[in-house]
């Protein structure tokens, strides 16, 4: 099991931008593709992004491909959501999310998800 803390949600205005961030502990981090998800009050969760195991592919949502930007950092367990020209649909919660299968390079279904995160609120103002 692997344990997933998100930081660095908040309060911004529309067109600003933020930094996710996901610290996790208790497996292989390097060996398992990484994702973002969100969920907005009302909505289903949704999938934002996913990152390969290797780091060499990344996948992204159409509502925020060109504006989000998903890496991660293996030596610091980290994965990252640089989020730029942020919009008042981008306001939910964010959930960092890891594969449930080994060296997997596709993270999109929610059903293929290992573990959750908390959640970390991000708050878009218009």
């Amino acid at each position: 099991q692997v344990q997933l803390v998100e930081s660095g949600g908040g309060l911004v205005q529309a067109g600003g931008s933020l930094r996710l961030s996901c610290a996790a502990s208790g497996r292989a981090f390097s060996n398992y593709a990484m994702g973002w998800f969100r969920q907005a009050p009302g909505k289903e969760r949704e999938f934002v992004a996913s990152i390969s195991w290797s780091d060499s592919t990344t996948d992204y949502a159409d509502s925020v491909k060109g504006r989000f930007t998903i890496s991660r950092d293996n030596a610091k367990n980290t994965v990252y959501l640089q989020m730029t020209s942020l919009k008042s649909e981008d306001t939910a919660v964010y959930y960092c999310a890891t594969s449930a299968r080994y060296r997997s390079t596709w993270l999109r279904s929610q059903y293929e998800v290992g573990d959750w995160g908390q959640g970390t609120q991000v708050t878009v103002s218009s």
